[in-house]
C-alpha cells in the first residue's frame, strides 16, 4: 500500500482496478443520464397514441417497436428508467435512514433497549417482504409515491443488523473513550464519531438495496399493483407485453433485458464497492 495515499485515494485505486466494478459504474451512468435528459433524448412523447402504428416491429422510426396503443416504446423505455431509478433511490433512502436509526439506538445503548429493537427487527424478518408490502397494497391506492414508502419501511431491518453490528464493534474504541472523556453527549459521539465509522457497509448494503428495490416496483407493476399506467414503467411495459408475446415479442425481451441490466450493473457496483472499502484487504497490499 502506498503510504502517501489518502483513504478515498486507496479506495478509488481498488476500485478502478476492479473491471466488472467499473462495468457496473457505466451502466448506472448511462441510467442516469436517460433517466436526467429523459425529455431530450425522447424522440417521442411516451403517452402519445398512434393507431396507425399499433404493435409496429423495430424500424427506423421506432427503434424498439410500438405496443398495444401504438405509443413508441424506446421512448417509455427511457421514462420507465426515470421511474426506476427514482423508486430505487428514493426507496432505499428511506430503509437506510430507517435503519440507521433503529441500528445506532440498539447497538450504542445495548441491553434491554438492544433486546427489544432486535426482537421487533427479528419479528419484522418473519415475515416475506413482497408480501408484506402486497398486503399494505391491498389497503393503500398503489401509486409512485406509495410505492417507494412501503418499499423503504419494508427494507430497513438488514441495515438495522448492520449498523448494530458496527456500533457494537466500535463504541469501545480509545477514540469513544476519549471522546466520552471530553463530555461529548450520547447525540454527538453517536452522529460525529461512531455514524461516519460505520457507513462504508452500508453504503454498499444500499447499493444491492436499490437493484432490489427496482426489482420489487418492476414485479408490482407487472402484477399491477405498482406504477399506474400511462405512467411508463418497465414493469407495466412487460406486463402489456406478455399478452402479445407470440407476435409482438419486442414488448417484453426490451423491458426484461432493462430490468436485468439494471440489476446486474448495481449488484456489480456493490461488490466493487465492497472489495474497494474492505480494510482487510487494504492491509494486504
Amino acid at each position: 500500500m502506498r503510504t502517501n495515499e489518502s483513504y478515498f485515494q486507496i479506495v478509488a485505486r481498488r476500485f478502478r482496478k476492479n473491471r466488472l466494478a467499473v462495468a457496473g459504474s457505466v451502466i448506472i451512468s448511462i441510467l442516469f443520464v436517460l433517466a436526467l435528459f429523459a425529455p431530450l433524448l425522447s424522440r417521442y412523447d411516451p403517452s402519445r397514441i398512434d393507431v396507425e402504428n399499433i404493435l409496429s416491429p423495430p424500424s427506423a422510426a421506432h427503434w424498439m417497436g410500438t405496443d398495444e396503443s401504438g405509443r413508441d416504446v424506446l421512448s417509455r423505455m427511457i421514462y420507465g428508467a426515470r421511474v426506476s431509478m427514482l423508486v430505487g433511490f428514493v426507496a432505499v433512502g428511506i430503509a437506510t435512514l430507517i435503519g440507521i436509526f433503529f441500528g445506532a439506538v440498539a447497538g450504542y445503548y445495548g441491553g434491554k433497549v438492544d433486546a427489544v429493537i432486535m426482537r421487533f427487527v427479528d419479528i419484522m424478518l418473519c415475515f416475506p417482504t413482497f408480501f408484506l408490502i402486497l398486503a399494505v397494497i391491498a389497503v393503500l391506492e398503489p401509486s409512485l409515491l406509495n410505492i417507494m414508502i412501503i418499499i423503504g419501511v419494508t427494507g430497513w431491518m438488514g441495515v438495522a443488523r448492520l449498523v448494530r453490528a458496527e456500533f457494537l464493534a466500535l463504541k469501545e474504541q480509545e477514540f469513544v473513550q476519549a471522546a466520552r472523556a471530553f463530555g461529548a453527549s450520547d447525540f454527538r459521539i453517536i452522529f460525529r464519531h461512531l455514524l461516519p465509522n460505520a457507513m462504508a457497509p452500508v453504503l454498499v448494503s444500499a447499493t444491492f438495496g436499490i437493484a432490489g428495490a427496482i426489482l420489487t416496483e418492476s414485479a408490482l407493476s407487472f402484477f399491477g399493483l405498482g406504477v399506474q399506467p400511462p405512467t411508463p414503467s418497465w414493469g407495466n411495459i412487460l406486463s402489456s407485453g406478455y399478452k402479445y408475446i407470440d407476435f409482438a415479442h419486442w414488448l417484453s425481451i426490451f423491458p426484461g433485458l432493462a430490468i436485468l441490466v439494471t440489476a446486474l450493473g448495481y449488484n456489480l457496483l456493490g461488490e466493487g464497492l465492497r472489495d474497494a472499502l474492505d480494510p482487510r484487504l487494504m492491509t494486504e497490499e
